[in-house]
């Protein structure tokens, strides 16, 4: 009973905490001037927990004496509002308006004048405590007819004891209660009184007292709630020490069972059974220090004492009880034992997947010869868990090791050219879907050709035919398995260059294949144990392919003499072609070999067609057809694309993913206003020069930690058909705007797009933790938000930034801005400085605003402030690419200088200063991250910037040959621009391991640049003579 006590003035206490925070929510106001909404039905609810059916409730705000008037006038605004909320919620049969016509406005009381009761003003000074909210709003009554109990704006305080429980309570900032005699409310009983309770529940707001909820305990209608079944005979003596009204000390009730019954104002209990007695303190509030002085504080008891009737029961329950033990015992028993064989066969069920997945693991590392002497070996040795171990674990090494002589076989080594360049320039996610989907492509054909597949180290991979299964065919078996692994590179390569982007067409294989006869020597193989064990070759035969391996050239396979040997034996003479000149293999010397004359041509790749490419296959399936292939990524018979289109298809890709991600942060945001954004798009640019527009601060979007979980879910956005066709048929025309320049062409955009991608991601990622190393479950969202200044909060800030790197050279003219001015060109008349970024702003913009282009704007912006700040991004980010203009350079130092000085106060204003800055030096980064990659990257395009300017000189369009200067000027573009940047990258911690990575390159192709670019130079004025004569 005690707790059924406390938890009703814990649900009183809660229900007040409630009502403070809701009220103030809803009524977008302060106290008093306050109301909770659907008050009547939210009391309903929380009656269960007061254990009473329909309690009295009541809210009763503080009015201060200067704001009576104020009270009255929100009482006639606001009681129509929960006076409807009641009028449905307790079914009543009246209108608003028949209320409204009861209530008095003003703060009262009622006062007999003439012998009629008239609502008078209350004479009280000070706070008053008018009753405002109650429920039920017509307790026993059906409608507003019984005027009696619509009390609105009563004041409490008029009721003596009310009055003096309030100075309590508000003192104390505790409930306190009293007994007081009430109207009996139940059918039949009108004009009765009943001894019930007076509770006022202190509401706060900011530790103050702004109201009370006032409650009215029926305490028969309590105990008989209380369904205490099997309980017969029991007094409850409710004890009021300093009572109110003198005649209600002592009230006495008796429980049977789920009955209750009030016995009078007396202690009705036997005096015999003190020593019994279960007693709990209801309210004592006498230690409190705040209750001002010549009040009486009750400290109101709740006694529980049992009668004979009580006794009597309670020992003829006994065998009962017994028995009810007894059978809990043997239930208990029994699931016990039901739990326990539950466990053995879960345990017993884990034990066989273990087993699979081990065997499984087994048969994919070792040959199935090799694993099937690996259990019998762990069955005849003395461990007790072999089948969970086969391979002796801890790193063992007893026992007879598994080996042997395999005596004719022929081992291929295929290595992806190229492939370290490339992998510098991707996330680590693209390289192992490069390799995952390759490799497991030269699976599929070596299950079906017979080879076994060794292992791959790096981006090699080793296969074997003749072992463990003998092959007559050994040689001729490897060649064709080459041969197809060729082709299929050859396909796979093309195809993932538009989910991996530029360059990975350009991948081949260089492969090289060595046989172990009868007459060249021998060779092992077998498990090498320890603490991973693994199935390897030894000897010679294995030395001498590794070492070819690099020798071969890319797209063909080189086959030793000892092969052709064996092929021209097996009548297959066609199938090789002598090379010219031996090759020299270390540990060998001087070495005759052969290639293998199935060479694939690169202009025979297949490819994916434009509306095919974005259709992804959910598995790989098997073919007998060598030639084809399928992949995770791509769908099989594809129609031929020109790189162009290729390179196109992977950057819709890149920013169909980040629509996806603007669409899914945007989910809750009112519709687009078509006709206020057409006029702004009409409004939005058209100035003087795009230039005018750049700012040094771009207020950037807040972080939002709703808005981050529904970008978390992005991937199940559709961002329409529509909108994907435009989002194409922009990218080509942007495409097809870029010149065939040999630098600032559509790939390099491409290429540059890749790098911003890579960065972008590697900003300290809020899915994964990337660059921090820390779990999901323990990053502070907020905090990653505030680290990468709010980047990473805004989809569309990354859209922006990405849609820029596409379109920042578009219609470039092959030579700096410097010359465009000198040649005084249209553009230049216009522009006056940083002319072609300009230029590529106002034509990709024009572009964008066509109205063939609806569908794709609708996915990026549907907001005025999301217009702008797309603007805003292209603008600065685009102008940022401009390196030369000393002025702008000048100006970017020193902002960087400011905002990351120690001194920068930290706010909003100072993370939107920072990203800004950010964003320019990641563009800058990405648009020479050819610079801070691997060395053939760098290598590769600086030749074609080379070209570039050297052509534009031939043709009369530069001042100075730039081949004279242009070793030192690579030097200097390293020292004073590229290694400062990549600093910078790395002082702002936003890029996690990237930073360090592109600082790493830069210094080591500066290094290298000051060994090879005085021979390098003269080799590109060559080529470019060379290519010149066609």
């Amino acid at each position: 009973m005690s707790e059924r006590v406390d938890q009703l003035f814990s649900a009183l206490d809660a229900y007040s905490v409630f009502i403070a925070s809701e009220a103030k929510a809803e009524s977008n106001s302060s106290w008093p001037f306050v109301y909770v909404p659907d008050f009547s039905a939210k009391s309903e609810k929380i009656a269960a927990l007061f254990g009473i059916e329909r309690p009295i409730l009541a809210i009763a705000p503080v009015v201060a004496e200067e704001e009576k008037d104020r009270w009255t006038a929100y009482v006639l605004e606001t009681a129509p509002l929960w006076y409807q909320d009641s009028i449905d919620n307790e079914g009543l049969n009246a209108t608003v308006e028949e209320y409204m016509n009861l209530t008095t406005p003003f703060v009262h009381y009622y006062a007999t004048v003439e012998n009629v009761a008239m609502s008078v003003p209350t004479s009280v000074t000070g706070p008053v405590l008018p009753n405002w909210q109650r429920y039920p709003l017509q307790p026993g009554a059906g409608g507003p007819s019984s005027r009696g109990n619509l009390i609105t704006s009563y004041d409490f305080q008029r009721i003596s004891e009310v009055a003096d429980l309030f100075k309590i309570s508000n003192s104390t900032l505790r409930p306190s209660i009293g007994f007081t005699r009430l109207p009996d409310t139940r059918p039949g009983k009108a004009g009765r009184e009943v001894v019930d309770s007076q509770v006022l529940q202190p509401i706060l707001d900011k530790g103050k007292v702004v109201g009370m909820l006032w409650m009215r305990l029926k305490w028969l209608e309590f105990f008989q709630n209380l369904n205490i079944d099997g309980i017969w005979g029991t007094v409850v003596v409710l004890r009021n020490s300093c009572a109110i009204d003198d005649a209600i000390r002592v009230l006495s009730f008796t429980i049977n069972g789920p009955q209750a019954e009030f016995m009078g104002e007396f202690d009705a209990h036997d005096p015999k059974y003190d020593d019994q007695v279960v007693s709990e303190v209801i309210v004592d509030l006498k230690d409190s220090a705040q209750i001002p002085e010549g009040l009486c504080v009750p400290k109101v008891t709740l006694d529980l004492y049992p009668t004979k009737r009580f006794a009597v029961r309670y020992e003829t329950s006994k065998p009962t009880l017994y028995t009810t033990v007894v059978v809990a015992i043997f239930v208990f028993t029994s699931l016990v034992f039901l739990l326990y064989d539950y466990y053995v066969g879960r345990r017993q069920r884990k034990f066989m997947e273990r087993i699979i997945k081990q065997d499984q693991i087994v048969s994919d590392v070792f040959p199935t010869a090799i694993r099937d002497r690996l259990y019998e070996s762990g069955r005849k040795g003395s461990q007790d868990d072999a089948l969970l171990n086969p391979l002796g674990g801890g790193g063992g090494t007893a026992g007879s090791p598994l080996a042997d002589l395999f005596p004719e076989t022929t081992i291929v080594f295929a290595d992806i050219a190229g492939f370290t360049a490339w992998a510098s320039a991707r996330e680590p996610a693209h390289v192992f879907i490069l390799l995952e989907t390759i490799y497991g492509a030269f699976d599929k054909h070596a299950y079906r050709h017979g080879v076994f597949k060794v292992e791959t180290v790096g981006d090699c991979y080793v296969a074997v035919a003749g072992l463990p299964e003998p092959d007559k065919d050994h040689a001729a078996t490897v060649c064709r398995f080459a041969r197809d692994c060729v082709k299929t590179m050859n396909e796979i390569t093309v195809k993932l260059e538009v989910i991996l982007g530029p360059d990975t067409s350009d991948l081949d294989l260089r492969t090289s294949t060595h046989l172990l006869s009868y007459t060249s020597g021998q060779v092992t193989a077998g498990v090498l144990r320890g603490e991973r064990s693994r199935f390897q070759l030894f000897g010679d035969t294995m030395n001498t392919a590794a070492r070819m391996e690099s020798t071969s050239e890319r797209n063909r396979i080189q086959v030793s003499h000892v092969t052709a040997d064996l092929l021209v034996a097996c009548g297959l003479s066609a199938w090789i072609i002598p090379r010219k000149g031996n090759v020299f293999v270390k540990g060998k010397g001087e070495m005759q070999t052969y290639w293998l004359n199935t060479k694939v041509a690169k202009g025979s790749k297949p490819s994916k067609s434009r509306n095919e490419m974005s259709t992804v296959a959910e598995t790989l399936t098997d073919s007998s057809d060598s030639s084809s292939v399928n992949g995770p990524f791509f769908d099989n018979d594809l129609e031929a694309m020109t790189k162009k289109e290729r390179l196109v298809e992977y950057n819709v890709e890149v920013l169909a993913s980040l629509l996806q991600q603007i669409i899914a942060s945007r989910a809750d945001v009112v519709a687009r206003n078509d006709t206020s954004l057409s006029i702004i798009e009409a409004t939005i640019g058209t100035g003087d020069t795009v230039l005018e527009e750049f700012v040094s601060i771009i207020p950037l979007k807040r972080f939002d930690a709703g808005d981050l979980s529904k970008r978390q879910k992005a991937s199940s956005i559709d961002i329409g058909e529509v909108a994907k066709t435009q989002l194409r048929s922009f990218l080509a025309n942007v495409a097809s705007m870029y010149p065939n320049n040999p630098f600032h062409n559509f790939e390099h955009a491409s290429h540059v797009t890749a790098s911003v991608k890579k960065l972008l991601t590697r900003i300290v990622n809020v899915d994964d933790g990337n660059g921090l190393r820390t779990p999901r479950d323990t990053i502070d969202l907020a905090d990653l938000a505030g680290h990468s200044y709010g980047i990473t909060s805004d989809p569309l800030t990354q859209f922006s930034v990405v849609f820029s790197a596409i379109i920042h050279d578009m219609d470039h003219p092959g030579v700096p801005n410097a010359q465009l001015v000198k040649e005084n060109t249209r553009r230049a008349q216009i522009f006056k400085k940083s002319v072609a970024e300009q230029n590529s702003v106002e034509l990709a913009w024009g572009m964008l605003m066509g109205k063939e282009y609806d569908a794709l704007r609708a996915c990026i912006y549907n907001t005025e402030e999301d217009l702008r700040r797309f603007r805003q991004l292209v603008v600065n980010t685009v102008m940022a690419t401009d390196i030369v203009d000393k002025e702008l350079q000048a100006l970017r130092k020193a902002r960087w200088e400011s905002a990351f000085a120690d001194t920068l106060v930290e706010d909003e204003t100072s993370d939107d200063c920072k990203a800004t800055i950010v964003i320019e030096h990641l563009i800058q980064a990405s648009d020479v991250s050819h610079t801070m990659q691997h060395w053939h990257i760098y290598k590769s395009w600086n030749q074609k910037f080379f070209m570039e300017c050297y052509g534009a000189y031939k043709a009369g369009r530069a001042d100075s040959d730039p081949s004279t200067n242009w070793y030192k000027g690579e030097l200097g573009f390293f020292d004073f621009y590229v290694i400062p940047l990549a600093k910078k990258l790395e002082s702002c911690g936003v890029f996690g391991v990237s930073s360090h990575e592109y600082l790493n390159y830069a210094r080591s192709n500066r290094g290298e640049w000051a060994r090879e670019g005085e021979r390098l130079v003269q080799q590109y004025v060559a080529k470019y003579e060379e290519v010149s004569k066609y």
